[in-house]
């Protein structure tokens, strides 16, 4: 498997693998998750796209926020 790390990737890559990654196969228009407040998908990961910010970092960013200390396993 090829590395994702932004430093591995470029810009047009990163965005196939964060398409690559949030095609669930039910198409968003059934989804939930982005209106619930989840937020939008390509928003979260923007950063990652524009290489600022690696996957794993927004990641634990992303679940820090919604676990509010929380030990969810």
């Amino acid at each position: 498997m090829k590395s994702i790390l932004i430093k591995d990737t470029t810009c047009e890559e990163r965005e196939q693998i964060i398409k690559a990654s949030l095609d669930c196969g039910g198409g968003c228009e059934n989804c939930s998750s982005c209106w619930l407040g989840g937020g939008s998908p390509w928003d979260i990961y923007q950063d990652y796209i524009d290489g600022k910010r690696e996957i794993k970092d927004i990641n634990a960013e992303y679940m820090g926020r919604f676990r509010q200390d929380r030990k969810i396993t």
